[in-house]
Order: C-alpha cells, then structure tokens, then sequence
C-alpha cells in the first residue's frame, strides 16, 4: 500500500499493514502484555513505516477525560511556585497531560472556587495548594473529582498530601549557622497572620535548634511579613537593623527573602559571610547565581510534582474507571525529605 504522508495514517492503516486486528493495535499501544513478541514487532514496525501517531484527543475522549489538569497556586510572581509549575508540567507531559495554571493571589473566594466542582468539567484532576484556607475548611475538601493538595496551610484532609520537611528542614539550617559559630540568629518570615503556614513550621524548627542550644531569638528580631517576596526581605531586615538587633547570622524561610535581606546587610556595610552568615530555604535557581552564593535548603521541588502528578493520575484512572470512592486507596500523605546545600553565603 501506499505510504501515508506523515502523521497522516489511521490505526486501521497500521492493522492493515501489519495484517492484525484494530484491536491487537490497540493492544500494543496501551502496553497489552500478552501478546506474541512477533505480532508485537509486526505492529511497532507498522507503526513507524507509516509514522503512525496517537490521536490523543480522541482517546481520552473515549476514555471520558479530557487529558487536561488544573494546577492552581498562590503567584507565580512567587519564584517558588513558578518553578513548581514548571516542574509538574514536565512530569505531566511525560504521563500525555496538559496543565492549566490559575493563580488565586491568595484570596479566599478564588480558593473556594477551586473546591466547588466547577472545575470538574474542564479538567480530570486538580493539583491545589491553598494558603487563604485554613483548619475550619478541612470539610470543603471532601469532592468528588481528583484532588491533590500542596503545602501545609491546610491539615488532615481527606485527599492525598504532598508537602515538604518544613520543620526539620528549618532545624537543620539553624543548626548549620550555630555550627558555623553563630549565637544571635535572626528569624525571617513569620507570617504576620499568625497562620499555620509554612513560616510557622519553619519558626518552629529554627526555634528548637536554638532551644536544644540553651538560645533564644531575640523578640525584636521577630516581625510578621506579608509575603515572601525579595522586597519584603529587604525592609524587614532593615527593620530588624533599625531595631538595633546585633545579629550574626539570618535563617530566612525562603530564599527570596534571604536575598532581600542580603542586600541590606550589605548596604549597611556588613559582609556576608564575614559578618552575618545567611541561609534561605527552596533552593530556587537564583540562589546559585547571587552573590554571594546563597546557602539554602532544598526541598524536592521535582519530586514534590512527581508525586503529586503520579498521585492525581492514579486517582484519575479510577475516577474514570468507575471505582466507588469507598473501594479506593486512603488517601495518602506524602512528606518530601530535604537538602542542605551549603554555599558561599555561609562558608568562612
């Protein structure tokens, strides 16, 4: 027969040309294990003659899904959550997803839209991490379409949890300045809402570190931000410095906020790491490029979107296969362990 031009070819062109049913095609392209290794070949090798490719929409519309997700953040102002973004979208296109990204800004109505089943239309599953929604709203989880949730606003829902090693993590870079000598560390990025937020459990190891070390944070040093961003890393710990806090080492929880702070410190005249050692948390790619290089903890990005995509696939396949809710896994909380990664910023 005649070769079709490329992309143009059928699945019942390919089971022409190898002399097999649409069905057995079929078979090898959902990865079917019982078939003869000849019958397979005869396939594969039809398959590429005539440079035969899956019409994808038309089998996730057979499969009733619509082969797209929803991720939805805070900001993708936020380096953090634009490169998690950019991290689940890879590990979506390795499994033939798309991703649809929205952002909430943090405010709490665009967050309980993600909650109200209108997404449940346009998309097979939702990847959500909520920060205007906290324990009060544990009971607006519990929906009926595939739902993974991020970070650690909110506890004790009844979906899968991927989150990071926040308090550990924290401890661990507190515990590294206090090795490196440091005896007055300053914490940056408490939330000033007194939520159960990343900040809070991260407050919360830098506070142990030092307590295992008979220590304690100074209260002027403790101001409340708004957000995480470069700028309020700045003006807080200009604050701090006004407050006339004699500090020799900053555990920021986040690098943005790290790198803020590094450059007031600098423009006070105080050299890092000579003066003040430095260490942020999330490890984005800036803070390898800073200078000086920023110390910082890494928390798995790529592998909190790994397991965050693998989860919501596995709970797509039995949403689609009709699978009663009851007759499904628990829901599972996944927590990511963390890396210290050492640089200049710390390193006399």
């Amino acid at each position: 027969m005649a070769r079709k031009v490329s992309g143009s070819a059928t699945i019942r062109d390919v089971a022409q040309l190898a002399g097999v049913s649409i069905k057995t095609v079929s078979n090898v392209l959902n990865g079917y294990r019982y078939l003869r290794p000849e019958t397979k070949e005869r396939v594969e090798d039809a398959i590429r003659a005539l440079d035969y490719h899956v019409n994808v929409s038309a089998r996730n519309l057979g499969r009733g899904r619509t082969g797209a997700i929803a991720l939805v953040v805070p900001a993708l102002r936020s380096v953090y959550f634009a490169e998690l973004a950019d991290a689940v979208m890879q590990e979506a296109s390795a499994r033939g997803l798309t991703v649809f990204i929205e952002q909430t800004n943090n405010e709490r109505e665009r967050e309980l839209r993600v909650l109200d089943g209108s997404y449940r239309s346009r998309f097979d599953g939702v990847i959500f991490s909520p920060l205007a929604l906290g324990q009060d709203d544990v009971g607006l989880f519990d929906v009926n379409f595939p739902l993974v949730v991020l970070g650690e606003r909110v506890f004790d829902v009844g979906a899968d949890h991927v989150t990071m090693s926040n308090v550990a993590g924290a401890r661990a870079a507190t515990d590294h300045v206090l090795d490196a000598g440091a005896k007055t560390v300053v914490p940056l990025g408490l939330k000033d809402d007194a939520s159960s937020s990343s900040g809070t459990l991260r407050f919360e190891g830098l506070r142990q570190a030092l307590a295992a070390r008979g220590l304690e944070v100074d209260p002027r040093s403790v101001i409340g931000v708004p957000d995480y961003f470069h700028a309020t890393g700045a003006a807080t710990m200009a604050q701090i410095l006004d407050r006339g806090v004699r500090l020799d080492a900053v555990v920021a929880f986040t690098d943005t906020l790290a790198l803020g702070a590094m450059s007031v410190l600098q423009d006070r005249g105080l050299r890092v790491p000579e003066d003040v050692l430095v260490i942020g948390f999330d490890n984005i790619e800036e803070s390898g490029y800073s200078r000086p290089t920023l110390s910082t903890i890494d928390p798995g990005t790529r592998l909190i979107a790994r397991h965050a995509v693998a989860a919501l696939e596995e709970r797509i396949g039995a949403n689609v296969d009709g699978i009663a809710r009851e007759e499904q896994r628990a829901p599972r909380q996944v927590v990511i362990d963390f890396e210290l990664i050492q640089r200049q910023s710390t390193t006399r």
